[in-house]
């Protein structure tokens, strides 16, 4: 097989992927929700264990009427969900699945080029705001961003901590560097980086420009139908770059506890899924948090916690080598 024809079937398996894993975590986040707070109706829809609850909110957000404010700028409008939801799938191009070069592209600077990629979903956001001719979805832009800029700082200064300890921006090199008991010397930038995910992603308990108690929906009010969908359907594709990052950097990839050559794509598939599990978990059990309890979390928490795993980093490298 030529290695175009290589490069084109696995492109063509990441955007199978990036179809279906978002769906299949949208899909659990109803079941979770609905075992953990009592919901009955995610429970019913199709018969057995409301299996298909699924299609029936995308048949609904299919029915609905799509409308675009009469002053909107419409081209920037309609561009903006795509721009939400397309740099998630590039992160997934350079995001190794298993050894032997079960990735895409296999990138020098991987790192660097997920990071940037999940930093340009957020415009998307402001995007959505400025086009929508609505000043509050406006400044509902304005807080996402804010909220980037805060959160994007301890985010990668944890990854680069990992980066430090490889020796590497390639995320394949990082996970053949990576060792078991980098899990106590790393958990430090796992947990950082984790949370400062979630932070960006805008997932609870870090969803105020989007939280139901606002006065609107955030950027996203003047939304309806497929588009209004996209949105949602970016948000679970987060979860999955998000997750998948966290693995390749903290948790291993596809490391596991036997046959890592054979079953490692599987390993990575588990930790990916349980991560997301752990995203949900954190939605259903802590409470919103404040504007400014959001911003000091990140300023006055999550920085230097990264700062202090960089200096543990550079101690232990020094020591070790």
């Amino acid at each position: 097989m030529s290695d175009v024809l290589v490069v084109i079937v696995k492109l063509l398996l990441v955007v199978g992927a990036f179809a279906v894993l978002p769906l299949v975590v949208g899909q659990a986040e109803h079941k979770v929700m609905a075992h953990m707070q009592g919901r009955l109706g995610p429970m019913y829809a199709g018969a057995f264990h409301g299996w298909a609850q699924l299609v029936a909110d995308g048949v609904k957000f299919a029915q609905k009427e799509d409308v675009v404010p009469a002053a909107a700028d419409r081209r920037v409008f309609s561009l903006a969900p795509a721009v939400a939801l397309i740099p998630y799938l590039v992160v997934l191009v350079v995001v190794p699945v298993g050894p032997s070069g079960q990735v895409a592209v296999s990138m020098d600077a991987g790192l660097f080029f997920a990071l940037a990629m999940i930093g340009v979903g957020v415009l998307g956001a402001i995007m959505a705001g400025w086009a929508s001719a609505n000043k509050y979805s406006l400044l509902g832009g304005m807080r996402v961003a804010a909220q980037l800029l805060s959160y994007e700082l301890p985010m990668v200064l944890a990854a680069s901590s990992v980066a430090m300890a490889a020796g590497s921006l390639n995320l394949s090199t990082i996970v053949d560097q990576w060792r078991w008991w980098w899990l106590p010397w790393q958990v430090i930038g796992g947990v950082v980086f984790f949370v400062a995910g979630l932070a960006e992603l805008r997932r609870p308990p870090f969803d105020m420009p989007v939280a139901d108690s606002e006065i609107i929906f955030g950027p996203y009010t003047e939304y309806a139908g497929l588009r209004f969908a996209l949105f949602l359907l970016a948000e679970y594709a987060g979860i999955v770059v998000l997750s998948a990052l966290t693995t390749v950097l903290f948790l291993g990839g596809w490391k596991g506890p036997a046959l890592d050559h054979e079953l490692g794509w599987l390993w990575t598939l588990i930790k990916v899924f349980v991560l997301s599990f752990v995203v949900i978990w954190l939605r259903v059990s802590y409470p919103r948090l404040r504007e400014d309890q959001l911003q000091k979390l990140a300023w006055a928490g999550l920085v230097p916690l990264a700062l202090v795993q960089l200096a543990l980093t550079g101690v232990i490298k020094i020591a070790v080598g």
